[in-house]
């Protein structure tokens, strides 16, 4: 199924978002920036997001909560006031008891990153790939927690999305099984077999400081960025079963 995104002026969505295609990193080609070998990334042929692309990936009315992305803000100024790694979970909770919020972590990044991810046990970076916390097959993927990410600043960081998701892909690639585990493995293996990258575009959604994101980051190929920021900045990650609309839209 194609990104979903809830928001009701689209020329707001427009205003913070740019597509692209992707590559695979190939050893130390010249664009090495600490990657896996195979790892996706974004190539630079950055486009401004078109208004047809944009009402393409609105949100339907009826689309379940835990497929559709949300560019939100608002009672964050306690987690910003707060945003220490020695802060317990309870006061960091970001929507205040309201709805249940599993605290994963904080991330601190470099500006001028294109991806953000590292496995720390290889210290290098991962580019776009797919979460697994709750770990659930093809046929229960859609049911997966959504990650909440608050940038906490002082920099600009910015969402890589991409425009499928990862249900599709595996129907592409054959491993839609029900009960196939899907990893970013598959997703490495859909761009190495050269399947059509137009299906597999990224959208770069820019987050201010104090701008968040809740988005189903286990069934969205994804990752963070850095790139044209001047500033570090720091993101923390909640996940949750949570309806559309808990917190007040930026778009």
């Amino acid at each position: 199924m194609p990104t979903s995104i809830t928001f009701t002026d689209p020329e707001k969505l427009i205003d913070r978002t740019e597509t692209t295609t992707v590559r695979l990193t190939v050893g130390d080609d010249g664009w090495d920036d600490g990657w896996d070998d195979g790892a996706i990334v974004p190539t630079d042929q950055w486009q401004p997001l078109g208004t047809a692309d944009a009402e393409l990936s609105r949100a339907n009315d009826d689309a379940a909560p835990s497929t559709v992305i949300e560019l939100v803000s608002g009672l964050l100024d306690h987690v910003i006031a707060h945003s220490t790694i020695a802060e317990t979970p309870d006061v960091l909770d970001p929507l205040s008891g309201r709805h249940p919020a599993t605290f994963v972590g904080f991330t601190d990044s470099d500006p001028g990153k294109r991806t953000t991810t590292t496995d720390w046990s290889t210290d290098r970076r991962i580019g776009v790939h797919l979460d697994n916390f709750d770990r659930l097959p093809v046929a229960d993927r859609t049911l997966a927690r959504r990650r909440l990410g608050i940038n906490l600043g002082p920099g600009t960081r910015w969402l890589l999305v991409a425009t499928t998701d990862v249900l599709d892909i595996c129907q592409t690639l054959g491993t839609d099984d029900p009960g196939h585990y899907p990893h970013t493995d598959d997703l490495r293996r859909y761009v190495a077999d050269g399947h059509p990258l137009r299906l597999l575009r990224l959208l770069r959604i820019r987050l201010d400081p104090g701008d968040a994101y809740i988005a189903p980051t286990e069934l969205l190929p994804h990752d963070g960025s850095t790139l044209g920021a001047s500033d570090p900045s720091r993101i923390a990650f909640w996940l949750g079963d949570w309806p559309v609309g808990i917190l007040p839209s930026l778009i």
